[in-house]
């Protein structure tokens, strides 16, 4: 059976200024690999509804492997606005299909098969879903790449389900703002919010290297917006800049970086060649509408 790529978490649309996206952190990560020619597979629940059913044929039409079953609740969405630099603010509806992913035999098939897995903090906002979501990384290879890309949302995370999901990763994907969160959280640093990055470089470092250590991760990628981004390892940094482009929106961009990041990493290339990379398609990301786009070919290698 061929190795697959999973995002595994929230499916839902994001309901921009200028219409409804399809969105979710996983479901995004797993198109963008897909787009690398790997096996990517989005995995979350639906609704019986138009809006599930909208989703299922996006993915059919971009040939993205999906296990999507269909439950009682409605399927997600999130209402998006954008401040003036494009970053956007979320409110995510409650009691949603991708609360209330079952765990089926088709699902844990494909973890026996993962190569790489990428989850969250959000879809584990309930017992439902997160009792899946561990269930599912239990039963992967200890081979898998586990990429916990934590994406705080809201009020919608707690130190025990950080840690908890920290426990099962070799990867941890954070950006700027979250760290400050759990460098509080779960090391107990005292931090200034949104000047961790840039008034105390070497702090940062001491942060991510604790985590490294404590959870016992493989890697640590540290996303700090427009000014740059570090994946940190046991023994090694490396730091690429962010390049300056003219931002329609950033929904996705992180996502996006995941996803080519892992990607590259899975196709043989360096953890620098990985990065350089990931930096380049989030920037292109940042000039489209949405989460999705096509990645142009010569932004790939």
């Amino acid at each position: 059976m061929s190795k697959y790529v999973v995002g595994l978490g929230e499916a839902l649309f994001d309901c921009l200024p200028e219409g409804r996206k399809l969105g979710g952190a996983p479901a995004n990560f797993a198109y963008h690999v897909s787009q690398f020619g790997l096996n990517g597979c989005a995995i979350s629940a639906i609704g019986d509804d138009e809006l599930g059913e909208e989703i299922v044929e996006t993915f059919e039409k971009v040939n993205l492997n999906h296990i999507l079953p269909v439950v009682e609740q409605p399927t997600g969405t999130v209402q998006v606005t954008l401040d003036e630099k494009g970053v956007p603010q979320y409110e995510i509806c409650l009691g949603v299909a991708w609360d209330n992913i079952p765990l089926t035999d088709k699902m844990l098939e494909v973890a026996k098969n993962a190569e790489a897995i990428c989850y969250g903090s959000l879809a584990q906002r309930s017992e439902i879903s997160r009792k899946t979501i561990h269930a599912f990384l239990d039963a992967a290879p200890a081979s898998a790449l586990r990429v916990f890309d934590i994406n705080l949302r809201q009020h919608w995370y707690s130190a025990d389900v950080i840690a908890e999901s920290l426990h099962r990763a070799n990867v941890l994907k954070i950006n700027d703002e979250e760290l400050d969160v759990v460098a509080t959280m779960l090391l107990g640093v005292s931090t200034t919010p949104d000047k961790l990055i840039a008034e105390d470089e070497e702090k940062t470092r001491q942060i991510c290297r604790d985590l490294i250590v404590k959870y016992d991760l493989r890697m640590l990628i540290l996303t700090c917006g427009a000014i740059g981004s570090y994946v940190f390892t046991a023994d090694d940094e490396s730091y690429v800049a962010t390049p300056k482009v003219k931002v329609a929106d950033t929904v996705g961009a992180g996502d996006s970086f995941t996803a080519t990041f892992v990607a590259q990493t899975l196709l043989g290339k360096s953890i620098r060649e990985a990065h350089e990379c990931a930096v380049r398609v989030s920037a292109f990301v940042c000039t489209q509408n949405g989460a999705m786009p096509v990645i142009p070919e010569n932004l790939k290698h």
